[in-house]
């Protein structure tokens, strides 16, 4: 059928349901019939209660013309922002408003003077390029962020940076639940909301009360679709389950360069329905269409996740740009003016908003206050009725975990003498963090039998087979960024701590979610990444990191850890789940370690979580520093034996000894001591630092057994003797 645009049609798609209006009616007529409470052919076959329908179709005129009315004032709201700012992109907060009318004005459930509410429906703008979509409709659901703040749309310390940001040091923008730009990421992330979300209601929902039973919403556009990331998370979510999650394409056919069909011509419906999604194709216009599809989707608990393909014109309203893709930056800011008078806005008013749209969402907030009150009945029921549960689920919430220093003690010590892989005491030391910290949970990329990061008493996550929505052990299959986007997700979501776990090589896969969890300052994500040098020996220079370590110290508010014993890394897995500013990279080697018992375990859990530590103090007058970090450790205490004004510093974590204060880093490298050597099994650039000569790997390696790679590469402590006999 045509679309509302005389240059658009959509495309057929015959297998799909597709929500016209007379589809939705024909619908609602059948449900009044004799047979009412019979599911009809066409919502049986979507698993939708045909009565659900019906009620979804029920928008009254009065509301529809409500909801009518806002989405143009956020547009409006929208292009005087983006005009000021002379910067933005408006294609999308134009093209997407009956959406934004839809989820805010009628279909989602949250309270926006508790924004943290835990039972609050999320939603994620993917597409986080259209920012002042969201900061629109925040302003005008009644959420803490003024006229003011949208007047300061891209400036300096405002509430509404260019793209969305949850809610860190920099900003504290009420109602943004994800950090988006980089596409595809926002609507992957969301399979990770859907996940933690469910696992929530497997926790702590019981027989007599039900807390958790929220949705997820991603608005998503081409560019998530066509970023690789987006497909990964959508099998996950469907061979999982996801229900609750509840994806809206804004299906505008425009990308910033061309036509989308320069570079697409894929069946988009399709692809999801293979993926095992329950998909829905409508005009993304039409308010009585858009809102009985999301309520047609809210009211599926079929083990599928929705997808809404929301056709629309990118920019509508603005007709110099509309439909093209001239509409998807600020090429429309000289027509303004026309645009909004076009729209309904009276000439001359900026940043608008009607009485009668306040009001509106005055009665839509009571509404929600009071379902949110009913809730807050059941949980005071439920907190009665479990107590336990109730302190464990305040934890999470809260972030309350043991501290640091209590925590090294009530972990008992591994008395670990003989040699050992870190990856092993690391399987150890995660077992005795899950006892600690109920609310941490974790996963791998097909890997948990090679990375040592399961949790024995956890269970497995997910559905089928042995697995349940209450289980520890989340399986991503070779899903690396995928996985990434996830556990971000997680963390977002406010209710675990999670790690996820590749081999360090395969870091790469997943570094856009890294960098973004450390942008986001998201403590409750750590990685598992082993196998962490070119000691993985015969699998050759491809499966060999020697550059992605120092890569990722690279990143801002990112901690990593090489421990070089079993101790520095119980040390390490308590600095990842008790740390408040930031996630954490826990660097594994697969090859045996020697433990240094010369130096109390304590003294190594205190000393790793500052970062570095005195390993070896010199016996004699000082006059060498070897500074050393996971595998070369051992070489650097091996050949201070020989060296006794040598003093070796073990460094497992650059990031928080640099934290430390100035009198701590001094008693560790006193400043008096220039002589300096540094060894690493790695690229030597970030070592400079530190000391004035690196013993590292700035190349790749080679195919051969791990010792003789380390050997013929230097990492011996033979060769450091004669390095540092060099500098003399």
């Amino acid at each position: 059928f045509r679309s509302f645009s005389s240059h658009r049609y959509y495309h057929p798609h015959t297998l799909t349901m597709k929500f016209s209006m007379l589809a939705i009616t024909a619908t609602a007529f059948a449900a009044c019939s004799v047979d009412a409470f019979a599911p009809s052919r066409a919502a049986s076959r979507f698993g939708v209660p045909s009565s659900a329908l019906k009620m979804a179709t029920e928008v009254d005129a009065d509301t529809k013309t409500a909801l009518a009315t806002a989405a143009n004032e956020a547009r409006g709201l929208a292009m005087d922002s983006i005009a000021a700012a002379h910067s933005g992109h408006m294609g999308l907060p134009l093209g997407a408003a009956e959406v934004g009318a839809a989820l805010y004005g009628d279909q989602m459930v949250y309270n926006a003077k508790d924004p943290q509410w835990m039972n609050r429906d999320r939603f994620i703008l993917s597409a986080g390029h259209g920012s002042m979509f969201l900061y629109s409709w925040l302003q005008l659901a009644g959420f803490d962020l003024t006229i003011e703040d949208l007047k300061n749309f891209r400036q300096h310390h405002s509430n509404t940076p260019g793209h969305p940001e949850f809610p860190n040091s920099e900003h504290t923008t009420p109602g943004i639940e994800c950090t988006t730009g980089p596409l595809g990421a926002g609507v992957s992330n969301a399979a990770g909301f859907a996940a933690s979300e469910k696992m929530a209601e497997a926790v702590y929902n019981t027989d007599d009360h039900k807390i958790f039973d929220h949705h997820i919403f991603a608005l998503a556009g081409d560019g998530c679709f066509q970023e690789g990331v987006s497909a990964e998370s959508a099998a996950f979510a469907a061979h999982e389950k996801l229900d609750n999650l509840i994806v809206l394409y804004d299906a505008n056919e425009v990308t910033l360069d061309k036509m989308a069909e320069y570079t697409q011509s894929e069946d988009i419906l399709k692809r999801y329905e293979a993926y095992g999604w329950e998909v829905y194709d409508i005009d993304g216009h039409d308010l009585d269409s858009v809102t009985a599809t999301i309520a047609a989707a809210k009211a599926s608990d079929n083990g599928k996740p929705k997808f809404i393909k929301c056709n629309t014109i990118i920019g509508k309203g603005m007709e110099e740009t509309e439909g093209t893709n001239a509409a998807h930056g600020e090429a429309g800011v000289p027509y303004v003016d026309k645009a909004k008078i076009n729209i309904g806005i009276p000439e001359g008013e900026k940043w608008y908003v009607s009485e009668g749209t306040r009001d509106f969402f005055s009665g839509v907030q009571e509404k929600n206050q009071a379902t949110y009150d009913a809730w807050q009945e059941t949980f005071k029921a439920w907190s009665e009725a479990n107590p336990e549960l109730a302190k464990q689920l305040d934890d999470a919430v809260n972030d309350n975990v043991m501290p640091a220093e209590e925590m090294i003690k009530a972990i008992p010590e591994t008395n670990q003498e003989g040699a050992e892989a870190s990856r092993v005491s690391g399987y150890k030391a995660i077992q005795e963090i899950s006892k600690l910290v109920p609310q941490y949970v974790s996963g791998s990329a097909d890997l948990h039998g090679s990375c040592r990061n399961y949790i024995d008493e956890g269970g497995n996550w997910g559905v089928g087979f042995d697995k349940s929505y209450a289980g520890k052990n989340l399986y991503f299959g070779i899903r690396e960024h995928s996985m990434g986007t996830i556990l971000n997700g997680f963390a977002y979501h406010g209710l675990f701590k999670i790690s996820g776990s590749t081999f360090l090589v395969f870091a790469d896969y997943f570094r856009p979610t890294v960098r973004i969890a450390g942008l986001a300052e998201l403590n409750r994500v750590s990685w598992v990444l082993t196998h962490d040098s070119i000691g993985v020996g015969e699998d050759g220079p491809t499966h060999q990191p020697v550059e992605t370590v120092s890569s990722l110290r690279t990143f801002p508010n990112v901690d990593v850890y090489r421990p070089a014993d079993a101790e520095e890394t119980v040390a390490a897995y308590i600095s990842s789940v008790t740390r408040k500013e930031g996630p954490t990279a826990l660097i594994f080697s697969r090859q045996n370690l020697d433990q240094n018992v010369a130096v109390p375990a304590m003294e190594r859990r205190e000393g790793a979580l500052k970062g570095a530590y005195v390993a070896k103090k010199e016996s004699e007058d000082l006059d060498l520093i070897i500074i050393a970090t996971g595998s070369e450790v051992q070489h650097a205490l091996k050949a201070a034996e020989s060296l006794p004004g040598a003093r070796v510093v073990s460094m497992p974590c650059m990031e928080a000894y640099e934290r430390q204060t100035d009198e701590y880093k001094e008693s560790v490298l006193p400043s008096s001591c220039t002589k300096r050597v540094a060894m690493e099994a790695g690229i030597t650039g970030l070592w400079y630092k530190y000391a004035s000569k690196v013993i590292g790997v700035d190349r790749f390696g080679f195919s051969a057994p791990g010792d003789i790679v380390m050997s013929e590469l230097g990492m011996t402590p033979e060769n450091l003797l004669a390095e540092i006999e060099s500098m003399n």
